[in-house]
């Protein structure tokens, strides 16, 4: 049985559904969760997609961070639930304080949409373990509030505990401090990136297949999950 990966919907995402049709085109059964209902069905991770939910009212994912779903997501990353957020997504996972930092107005206030070469900086996370730190890739941007931005101790932290998980190459689109494009969370369970790896994958949409990386590597983690619990629990994995 394929892993189940879901994806959150909220009132004015706009990418859930390319990301759950990403999520099967790398092997997964995707299924709908809805932002008011707080079960998780079940899943084996979770993707929250890109969009402006709840209107991108006070400020990008600061009303998402509180729907009845996102509390029973935060409990379960804590415990090591995969949790990836793309674009609007990593504005929620920041708001969750799932993730640290901000992501905030995009430093020369012009909204951006283009291919994006990205290079990998750590393949330690549930997320990225099928790419080579060093990596380069190529998915697309989107956004007007994408620059993330964090006091010089976070960023320490987060460069000295190989947390960066992707860097913009090629010309920074939003002003990120040291071009972040992508962090993970201590456990490397939890992911945000701010470019789309759910518009890259298939020929005829994308501009490469390299957004599929990441729907694989949560399968292999995944799938590495089942064979440690059942040696743990002393059956056949």
């Amino acid at each position: 049985m394929s892993a189940i990966i879901g994806v959150v919907t909220f009132p004015g995402s706009l990418d859930d559904r390319d990301a759950a049709r990403a999520a099967a085109r790398g092997g997964a059964t995707p299924v709908r969760l809805w932002h008011a209902d707080s079960d998780l069905h079940r899943v084996d991770a979770v993707i929250l997609p890109g969009g402006f939910s709840y209107g991108d009212y006070l400020r990008c994912g600061a009303i998402a961070r509180f729907a009845p779903v996102m509390e029973t997501i935060a409990d379960a990353a804590r415990g090591g639930l995969p949790v990836l957020g793309i674009c609007n997504g990593f504005q929620i996972l920041c708001e969750a304080h799932l993730l640290p930092g901000a992501l905030t107005r995009n430093q020369h206030l012009h909204f951006r949409n283009r291919d994006q070469r990205l290079r990998i900086g750590t393949a330690a996370s549930a997320w990225t373990n099928q790419f080579l730190p060093g990596q380069e890739i190529l998915i697309p941007v989107k956004n007007g509030e994408g620059r993330f931005v964090a006091d010089s101790r976070t960023l320490d932290e987060l460069e000295a505990e190989d947390r960066v998980v992707a860097r913009y190459i090629g010309g920074n689109p939003n002003g990120s401090l040291l071009d972040i494009a992508a962090i993970r969370n201590e456990a490397g369970n939890v992911v945000g990136i701010m470019p789309h790896p759910e518009h890259a994958i298939d020929e005829l949409t994308g501009p490469s297949l390299d957004g599929l990386g990441f729907f694989a590597s949560v399968l292999k983690h995944l799938a590495g999950s089942s064979v440690r619990m059942a040696a743990n629990q002393g059956v056949a994995a």
